[in-house]
């Protein structure tokens, strides 16, 4: 009865009690609890919550007005954290990006020169072949063409030329 289970119920109790003890003692903090202790990148949504609690407690007619001090506190706090200086998340997720898209641009120059060098020595090839062909043509008798092989050296000279 004594164990592990036993000694973190009693410890869930323990802060549970002085969580009602401060908040008998404390009643006019929670008006100031959504704007002082919560992160800037957070504060417009719990500004939002504190004015859709507070728009409950007044009559419907003045909940227009809070709109608008609303919208216009959420894009002040929108705008100045724009101008705020990067986390460590968004850097990393930058530096991330970044990295990707290097990589993303070497792959695809890697795969451009494959494609040339294949090219090229289908290119090659087929030339060879051609080349051979012509070359390796015999007559009747099983000499060597020579006019052919004339032929192919004159159309050579000429391409270089």
């Amino acid at each position: 009865g004594r164990g592990f289970a036993f000694r973190r119920k009693q410890k869930v109790e323990r802060q549970y009690r002085k969580l009602l003890k401060k908040g008998r003692k404390v009643h006019s903090q929670q008006d100031n609890q959504f704007t002082d202790t919560y992160p800037e990148h957070l504060k417009h949504l719990y500004l939002a919550e504190e004015e859709m609690l507070k728009k409950r407690r007044r009559a419907p007619g003045e909940s227009v007005l809070s709109e608008e001090k609303l919208n216009k506190a959420v894009e002040s706090v929108m705008t100045e954290g724009k101008f705020k200086k990067k986390t460590s998340n968004q850097k990393a997720k930058e530096e991330y990006e970044k990295i990707k898209a290097e990589r993303a641009r070497k792959r695809e120059e890697a795969e451009k020169r494959k494609q040339q060098r294949e090219a090229a020595q289908r290119l090659y090839k087929q030339k060879k072949m051609e080349a051979y062909k012509i070359l390796s043509k015999k007559t009747k008798r099983g000499q060597p063409n020579l006019n052919l092989q004339m032929e192919f050296l004159l159309q050579k000279i000429q391409q270089n030329t």
